[in-house]
């Protein structure tokens, strides 16, 4: 088979494994899914454990935030170091934040794509996604809705493509990060529905 196809596939099934449901049902005995907000990522993870264990809660969210991250870029920087061009690798990027989002182990369902988004937009675009997460730590800080935050960081993280990448390196298109961004953007539907409403809480 094809070494381009294996770390395709590779890259999807990996990063469909859901560590904050894992996490949460193993050590804490609860189902994230049907619990909080339903998500299966850190946020989530945090405020339902947060209810039975404090300290747990807020070790568990770290560990979900960092894998789910994790898990996006290792098959990336796999792939950087076997010297493939940035055509593979962007398509590993997208094909992660897929399999987070729309997980076979989850019937295709999955998380909103924030973590494992920054994952591999970290290593593809650094500068891009330390700009995004500065944003979304300020935003988080101030507006206390995580989910805002999170689609305020994307809006940063897009602008700043193109002020530091006007013409993407080997690919020349910002269409892998519009496609990410759209991802992330779909999975926040329910979120920004329930900010209309005035409704939305810091679950993501």
């Amino acid at each position: 088979m094809d070494l381009n196809i294996i770390l395709y596939i590779t890259a999807y099934l990996l990063a469909s494994i859901p560590f904050g449901f894992i996490l949460a049902k193993v050590f804490a005995g609860v189902d994230v899914r049907s619990e909080g907000s339903g998500n299966i990522g850190a946020t989530n993870v945090l405020r339902v454990v947060k209810a039975k264990d404090p300290k747990l809660a807020k070790k568990l969210g770290i560990a979900t935030l960092v894998l789910d991250a994790l898990k996006g870029a290792v098959v990336i920087l796999i792939a950087k170091a076997l010297g493939l061009d940035d055509t593979v690798l962007w398509t590993l990027a997208v094909l992660s934040v897929i399999g987070h989002c729309f997980s076979p182990f989850l019937g295709f369902e999955g998380g909103k794509g924030v973590a494992t988004g920054f994952g591999v937009l970290l290593v593809m675009v650094p500068f891009e996604a330390l700009i995004a997460i500065v944003v979304w730590f300020v935003a988080g800080k101030l507006l206390k809705i995580s989910s805002l935050s999170s689609l305020i960081g994307l809006v940063a993280l897009l602008l700043s493509s193109y002020i530091i990448h006007p013409d993407m390196p080997v690919i020349y298109s910002h269409a892998p990060i519009w496609i990410i961004a759209f991802i992330i953007f779909y999975k926040h539907i329910p979120n920004i529905v329930r900010l209309f409403k005035k409704e939305e809480t810091s679950v993501v």
